[in-house]
């Protein structure tokens, strides 16, 4: 296929980058699967899912990099230094462990 861009109109050849962009796209998209799958395929012939492999290692991808999730507002404080305090998410403290151990309930030390 040869086309003679030099007799192409200004609209033709506007036509024709849309659709080479769109093809390129298309074929970005395509290789893009390809290579998930093989990628995959790999961690799979040792054990692994894709997700364990490459995780976010504590990055988030670089499209959703940015502004940093605020932590939430405290739910607990420690009785014995009310400026330790924790959300009720993710791992508990030890301050909070050792209180539950030692008898408190969650309640007591609810803000």
């Amino acid at each position: 296929m040869s086309t003679d861009l030099k007799t192409m109109t200004r609209k033709e050849l506007e036509k024709l980058r849309r659709d080479v962009d769109k093809q390129i796209e298309r074929l970005k998209k395509q290789d893009l699967k390809k290579a998930r799958e093989a990628a995959e395929k790999a961690a799979a012939s040792l054990g692994f899912s894709l997700d364990e492999v490459i995780g976010d290692g504590g990055k988030k991808p670089r499209a959703s990099r940015g502004k940093a999730k605020s932590a939430g507002a405290p739910k607990y404080a420690n009785p014995e230094n009310p400026s330790q305090t924790w959300t009720g998410k993710g791992r508990q403290p030890q301050w909070y462990k050792d209180a539950i151990a030692a008898g408190k309930s969650p309640e007591s030390m609810e803000l």
